[in-house]
């Protein structure tokens, strides 16, 4: 069990690190938004009738952040280029996550999702 939480830890420092570049001039760093969003990676692959609370909180703040059009495409390309690429996803919850939370969207998550339409 610790063994498998140190490797998932890894997996996700070496995504940031890897990911975190090409958004490193975002107002919302890539590899910051990746950790914000860590706590729902659990729910994402195994589904439970609740989002964990962690999980509402990080999403939740991260829409409080991304306050302007380009903050918001930044957040989309980030963490599409990230949770897609997580496996084991299963994505009717991905898309559930922001209501379940109580966070509104102006786009529905899917892997089709063109980042530049987000507003």
């Amino acid at each position: 069990m610790a063994a498998a939480l140190v490797l998932k830890f890894a997996s996700l420092a070496v995504m940031v690190m890897v990911l975190g570049s090409p958004f490193a001039d975002a107002a919302l760093p890539c590899g910051q938004l990746t950790f914000t969003v860590a706590p729902c990676i659990g729910y994402l692959r195994n589904p439970t009738p609740t989002v964990p609370a962690a999980c509402c909180n990080g999403i939740r703040d991260i829409l409080r952040q991304a306050k302007t059009v380009p903050d918001r495409q930044g957040v989309c390309r980030c963490l599409k280029s990230t949770v897609y690429n997580l496996p084991g996803i299963n994505l009717p919850a991905l898309a559930s996550v922001p209501g379940k939370c109580g966070a509104k969207l102006s786009y529905k998550i899917s892997p089709s999702i063109d980042c530049n339409t987000v507003n």
